[in-house]
């Protein structure tokens, strides 16, 4: 299945000048948020000097400055679990940097998401990063993977008969019955998309381009 935008380099730059940067403020070294482009989850901070800035936007790979090796670190040279760039950009300061980017495996060196064990993420942008996971790796057992085996049509199937029950509920059932057909719904629909080689994120920039 063709996935967009899944390799190093592929990052979306945000125009600014490194020079511009205050690197004086902290004696060369600015704070860094990493945040996962797909759920919004914060995943971790680390610090960036000049060229930790520039091999990350180069190599396409989050690289940071380590305070305690004293050396640039590229985030996963050990583990494999590297942060792939999406973009990164100064705030309005220019005295601090978020990165976003891609996980690819744990973050966080107790194997966790993030580093911050209650950072919460975008409920249905995690559900899509997980039918994402499914539909490369097709697990044994996993209804996303026989839907997606089903192929498009069954799923489609699938979509219109969640959204006649969501209708249905809506108009003769309780809220209760109602959240629980419209969450089903949203969930074969994230599976549609992801059939289609599509995900949340060109929804939500169909949905951004048209306006309130």
């Amino acid at each position: 299945m063709h996935e967009r935008s899944e390799e190093p380099g592929m990052a979306t730059d945000i125009a600014f000048d490194p020079e511009a940067l205050a690197w004086d403020k902290a004696g060369g070294l600015l704070p860094a948020i990493v945040q996962d482009a797909q759920t919004l989850r914060v995943l971790m901070l680390g610090y960036m000097d000049r060229a930790a800035l520039a091999a990350t936007r180069e190599r396409g790979l989050v690289t940071f400055f380590s305070r305690s090796k004293g050396r640039l670190w590229t985030k996963g040279e050990t583990s494999g679990h590297v942060l792939e760039l999406v973009s990164v950009e100064a705030d309005c300061d220019a005295d601090a940097l978020l990165v976003r980017a891609r996980p690819r495996g744990p973050t966080c060196h107790l194997q966790r998401d993030s580093c911050f064990a209650a950072a919460p993420a975008g409920g249905i942008a995690a559900l899509d990063a997980v039918v994402a996971a499914r539909a490369l790796e097709r697990p044994t057992g996993s209804y996303t993977t026989r839907l997606l085996e089903g192929g498009v049509r069954r799923i489609a199937q699938k979509v219109g008969e969640e959204g006649v029950e969501t209708a249905l509920a809506a108009v003769a059932q309780d809220d209760a019955a109602l959240l629980g057909e419209a969450a089903d719904l949203v969930y074969h629909l994230l599976v549609l998309l992801r059939a289609r080689g599509l995900g949340l994120t060109e929804v939500e920039a169909v949905l951004a381009a048209r306006g309130a």
